[in-house]
């Protein structure tokens, strides 16, 4: 599996977005770099993708592959639905629960086999997740230090109106699909869907 090992911090610099966007809570004190050239289309295009591909942890392939199954859904707007096939991944939805710091850690703990779908242990953190699936942390784990310390750090952060979450069992549901206006993510998508259309 390919991974992007680049630091987050000099990536959300270069992009002019900020690092808790994935989750990181570090912050930089150093600027973004300035630019006097102009911009072209196809660079503000190519930026919003980037932008997108960080935010979500995601390479070139899987991000097309989403780009294309959003492209082929018969209901909603192409971007839009992009945007919601990505939030709709499980490692994402782990980490908007609460249930780990940044999306990164979401990931590591899908993998591990520490989170549950309707009872079921899923590693695969590209799962998709649908309205009405309960999406717990395993059972045998949930006492460990590490998911303590988990709860202590997110503790107070905003949880999204389209999920439910029960923080003291380690557990929540999808209650419906994340429309465009319930998605934070810094990113025009109008943008991507320019770029990959030519």
């Amino acid at each position: 599996m390919a991974i992007n090992r680049q630091p987050v911090m000099k990536r959300s610099r270069s992009l002019g977005i900020e690092a808790s966007f994935t989750g990181s809570n570090k912050k930089s004190k150093k600027k973004p770099p300035m630019t006097r050239r102009k911009v072209s289309e196809y660079g503000l295009q190519m930026k919003e993708k980037q932008k997108a591909k960080f935010c979500y942890g995601l390479l070139e392939k899987q991000f097309k592959g989403y780009f294309n199954r959003a492209s082929k859904m018969r209901q909603g707007i192409v971007g839009e639905n992009l945007l919601m096939l990505l939030e709709l991944r499980l490692d994402n939805v782990v980490y908007r629960m609460g249930m780990a710091r940044t999306r990164m850690e979401a990931r590591q703990l899908v993998s591990h086999k520490l989170i549950t779908v309707n009872g079921r242990k899923v590693n695969i953190p590209s799962f998709s997740v649908k309205p009405g699936d309960i999406i717990e942390v395993n059972p045998a784990r949930k006492d460990s230090v590490r998911f303590k310390d988990i709860l202590a750090s997110t503790d107070g952060r905003r949880v999204e109106s389209w999920l439910d979450v029960d923080t003291n069992n380690l557990r929540g549901s999808v209650l419906t699909t994340p429309t465009r206006d319930q998605i934070d993510t810094p990113v025009n998508e109008t943008f991507i869907v320019e770029l990959y259309s030519k």
